[in-house]
């Protein structure tokens, strides 16, 4: 059984991550200069209300993104709009 944290990397982001892996996080939230004012707390407090959501859709979708799957990214640094 895995079990996952919320996680402040170093560059200021917020992260999902399995307890026992130091690999690159599942979920990853950054927060622009304009939040910057905001403290950590309402930055994490949103970070988990946010994840939730994602979990919870991708549940209703019948994904499961919590599975450990191998994926490439080749187009990881093109940034894609979504809504």
């Amino acid at each position: 059984m895995s079990f996952f944290e919320i996680v402040v990397l170093p560059n200021g982001d917020i992260a999902l991550k399995r307890g026992n892996d130091a690999d690159e996080p599942l979920i990853r939230i950054s927060f622009s200069k304009e939040v910057a004012g905001f403290s950590e707390e309402s930055k994490i407090d949103l970070a988990k209300v946010m994840i939730e959501a994602g979990i919870d859709l991708f549940d209703k979708m019948g994904l499961d993104i919590l599975q450990s799957v191998e994926e490439e990214h080749d187009s990881s640094a093109m940034s894609r709009l979504i809504h």
